[in-house]
């Protein structure tokens, strides 16, 4: 009697394939780590799905039927697939990837990482497309979405799921125009206050952490304007008395560039924690990890 296919179980393909390599029950055993008896059965299974006795006693040794001959190499090919799609899967070849990544990171993030990262995969991958976009002013569930593969910057309001991994800590720094009077002596709290401020905030929002350590002493600062990006704080800083508020190891190139001065806030203010976002759907993907190493090698290379 032939089994009905919908009651087919699968492990016998791995027992079928044992047992056409070695022709012998015992032999097909021992390659699986089973006992005699539980290959016989296995047998005996085989025979009544395939319709067919499979092996057959020739004196002291089995021998293959035609049914069995007929389908040996269609089994070992099966189980070798089998293996393949059950099996982790290896590192990606950069060179044989043919991908587009989208990175969500902020303009900073974007300026100080785009130009090393964006070279190296050129040089590594050159079928490889990355695709930044910008911050939102309102958060937004890309990674869940799909939207974006990964997210850079300061991740604060991350979904349950999301995987995440730090890269570096920055600090906040006060920021003015080369020649400012704030920089002729060391800064102090109320030196701090005295003068405009200019503020960036994708969220357009008017006061953070410094506002509160402020706050505590019973000082208050006078927020002039808020843009949503550092890059315009930092040209209306050179182009003004206005003092404002930068990352310090990220924006060090842009402050530098600008020929602005950065000045070390005197108070106790919160690291500013700069970290990569993902998906848990991309894992253990080969690509998105290859993407991960990328982008930590180079922030280790560039920030410094």
């Amino acid at each position: 009697m032939i089994e009905p296919t919908a009651n087919i179980d699968f492990n016998l393909l791995t027992a079928l394939d044992a047992l056409l390599e070695e022709e012998s029950v015992t032999a097909a055993a021992d390659r699986l780590g089973l006992s005699g008896p539980a290959m016989s059965r296995a047998l005996g299974r085989i025979r009544r799905t395939v319709g067919d006795p499979i092996l057959v006693r020739a004196g002291r040794r089995m021998v293959p039927t035609p049914r069995a001959v007929e389908i040996k190499a269609e089994v070992r090919r099966l189980v070798e697939a089998a293996h393949g799609v059950l099996s982790p899967a290896g590192p990606a070849d950069p060179a044989r990837l043919n991908r587009v990544f989208t990175l969500n990171a902020s303009d900073v993030m974007v300026t100080i990482l785009g130009p090393p990262l964006v070279a190296r995969v050129a040089r590594e991958a050159p079928g490889v497309v990355l695709r930044f976009l910008g911050e939102s002013h309102v958060d937004l569930p890309l990674l869940r979405d799909g939207v974006a593969d990964l997210e850079l910057g300061v991740i604060d309001s991350p979904e349950p799921e999301v995987r995440t991994a730090p890269l570096f800590e920055d600090r906040i720094v006060a920021v003015v125009r080369g020649g400012h009077p704030l920089a002729e002596q060391p800064l102090t709290a109320r030196r701090l206050v005295a003068g405009p401020h200019l503020g960036f905030s994708r969220r357009g929002r008017l006061a953070g952490p410094l506002d509160t350590a402020l706050a505590e002493r019973g000082l208050r600062r006078r927020v002039i304007a808020t843009v949503p990006t550092l890059a315009a704080m930092l040209m209306m800083v050179r182009d003004s008395d206005a003092v404002g508020l930068a990352p310090e190891r990220t924006a060090a190139p842009m402050i530098r560039g600008l020929g602005l001065r950065a000045l070390p806030v005197p108070l106790d203010l919160p690291p500013m924690p700069m970290a990569m976002a993902w998906h848990p759907r991309q894992e253990a993907d080969p690509g998105h990890r290859w993407l991960r190493e990328v982008v930590r090698e180079t922030v280790a290379a560039t920030v410094v």
